[in-house]
């Protein structure tokens, strides 16, 4: 693969489904500009969303690639923007153009995927890919990268760990990096009752007022699509009335 230093510039896409991508290596002489119209197609192009664990590689590939594509743009955010781009791939002529975006990890497969080396939480959020077909066309892709922590910690409190009968309500809350929240009684799943509220995160657990059923052990069991902890258990005292 032949490589070339430069700039990719592409135009913001009107809705008139046109596009004016400008190919700026280092010779004026080499540059390439190209207009071109696209109508849309039933099988819509697409990136796959991916999950990913910081510090490890991931590859993001597309689904309902066109037949024929030629060329790759890809692009940081939800948007052909020039100054978003990440690196240009022409299949057809061997060039490989990087872009305002571009920071030495990413790297166009020859397939046209996306493939970015160690990644950190910055690279986490959306993508747009666009391709380029014969008689000039393009189409357009989007999709989103998960960056998760490889470690996850998990701690809960309570508002108070000691608490009346009917008298008293506790607040217990999850501290954690996790992705997804469960909690835990005595070492099972928690049934919920009319006396428990979650909050929306499920970081927060209110028990409003506390019965002396409650009274054990409680904690919180944090995930993410690679890893899961739970956290050392903390002790409900209810005393009775």
């Amino acid at each position: 693969m032949k490589a070339m230093s430069g700039r990719v510039l592409c135009t913001d896409l009107p809705p008139a489904h046109m596009t004016r991508i400008v190919i700026l290596p280092q010779h004026k002489a080499e540059r390439t500009v190209l207009t071109f119209w696209s109508m849309p197609t039933t099988a819509q192009l697409a990136i796959v969303s991916a999950n990913v664990a910081e510090g490890k590689d991931v590859r993001l590939e597309m689904r309902n690639v066109p037949p024929g594509a030629l060329d790759f743009v890809w692009y940081r955010g939800d948007i052909a923007d020039k100054y978003r781009a990440i690196v240009f791939f022409s299949r057809s002529r061997g060039i490989y153009v990087n872009g305002p975006e571009y920071t030495g990890r990413e790297r166009i497969l020859s397939d046209g995927s996306l493939l970015i080396k160690k990644v950190t939480a910055n690279y986490a959020g959306k993508y747009t890919v666009v391709v380029f077909l014969r008689d000039l066309k393009r189409e357009i892709g989007f999709g989103q990268l998960h960056v998760y922590p490889p470690v996850i910690l998990a701690r809960v409190e309570a508002s108070n760990t000691t608490v009346t009968e009917n008298d008293d309500s506790v607040v217990l809350h999850c501290y954690t990096n996790g992705a997804s929240i469960r909690w835990l009684f005595n070492g099972m799943k928690l049934e919920l009752t009319e006396r428990m509220t979650l909050s929306k995160d499920h970081l927060y657990l209110t028990i409003n007022p506390v019965k002396k059923e409650d009274s054990g052990t409680y904690q919180c069991e944090a995930s993410n699509p690679f890893i899961a902890t739970e956290s050392w258990p903390l002790a409900l005292d209810v005393k009775s009335e």
